[in-house]
C-alpha cells in the first residue's frame, strides 16, 4: 500500500483584495507521486501549493503532513516540503552559490562538517560545483533555478514543489530541468509541479490534477485525462507539437 505523505482536507482560502482563492480542496500526495497540477493562470494553483508548508494559512480546512497538522510544527513542514518558486530570485539571498546552498542547514545549527559535505554533494549533483564561489546574480536563469533547488535538496525534503518551473527558461534549460526532475523522482522525492503547459512533464506524471476557478475539476491517470485540459484553457499535451519533449 502506498504511504500518504501530504493531504489537504477541505482547504479554503479567500483574499480580502478580491484575488481568486481556493475552495474545498481535497488532495492527497503519496510518497511515490509526481503530480502535475495544471490550469490556466489565475486558477488558484499557486495559492494551493503555498498552503503545503504554511506560507499561507487556510480559512477553513487543514494541511496534514504524515497525518499531523503542519501548523503544529512549521519548521518540520518546511524541512520536509521544499518550495521552488516561479522566480528563483525571490528565494536567493546569499553572496555566493555555496553560501546560498548552506543557508538552510546553517539556520538549523547543523554540524559544520556535515553542512560542507552535504552542500558539496548537492552542488555536484546539480552541476553547480564549479560555480560555488560565484555571486548568484551572475548566473543564468537555468543556473539560478538549479541553485534554488540545491538550497532545498540540502535540507533532505520528502516533497519538492515546483511553481511554473519552466517560466522564462530557454529550450536547453527546460530539457535540463526535465531530466533533473525525473532523477529527483526516481531517487525517492515526491514532486508536485504547477504548470499552465503540461507538455514538458506529462510523461513523467503519475497523476494529473486539473484546477479551474479555485477548485479541483478533475484528477487521475494523465493519459486518459489529458484531453479534458482544453476545456479549462490548457492545451492537450498529447498533440503532435509536443513530440519535441521526448527525452
Amino acid at each position: 500500500m502506498v504511504s500518504e505523505l501530504l493531504k489537504t482536507d477541505h482547504l479554503t482560502h479567500t483574499f480580502d483584495s478580491g484575488e481568486a482563492g481556493i475552495f474545498d480542496i481535497c488532495l492527497t500526495v503519496s510518497r511515490d507521486d509526481f503530480i502535475v497540477l495544471a490550469g490556466k493562470n489565475g486558477c488558484g494553483k499557486t495559492t494551493l501549493i503555498r498552503h503545503f508548508n504554511g506560507l499561507l494559512k487556510p480559512d477553513t480546512g487543514q494541511v496534514l503532513l504524515y497525518g499531523q497538522d503542519i501548523q503544529k510544527d512549521l519548521t518540520f513542514a518546511r524541512r520536509k516540503i521544499g518550495m521552488v518558486f516561479q522566480d528563483p530570485d525571490t528565494q536567493i539571498i546569499a553572496d555566493t552559490v555555496f553560501d546560498e546552498t548552506a543557508f538552510g542547514p546553517e539556520n538549523l545549527n547543523m554540524d559544520r562538517e556535515k553542512i560542507n559535505d552535504s552542500v558539496n554533494s548537492v552542488l555536484a549533483l546539480l552541476d553547480l560545483g564549479h560555480l560555488r564561489d560565484r555571486n548568484p546574480a551572475t548566473l543564468s536563469g537555468g543556473e539560478k533555478r538549479r541553485l534554488a533547488i540545491a538550497g532545498i535538496l540540502v535540507m533532505e525534503p520528502d516533497l519538492i514543489v515546483f511553481d511554473e518551473p519552466f517560466a522564462n527558461l530557454d529550450y536547453p534549460s527546460i530539457i535540463s530541468l526535465i531530466k533533473l526532475c525525473r532523477k529527483l523522482h526516481q531517487s525517492g522525492h515526491a514532486i508536485v509541479m504547477t504548470t499552465h503547459d503540461a507538455a514538458p512533464v506529462i510523461t513523467l506524471a503519475t497523476k494529473l490534477v486539473v484546477m479551474d476557478k479555485g477548485r479541483i475539476k478533475a484528477e487521475g491517470d494523465p493519459v486518459p485525462l489529458a484531453p479534458c485540459l482544453e476545456s479549462y484553457g490548457v492545451r492537450n499535451p498529447f498533440t503532435p507539437v509536443t513530440e519535441v519533449w521526448k527525452l
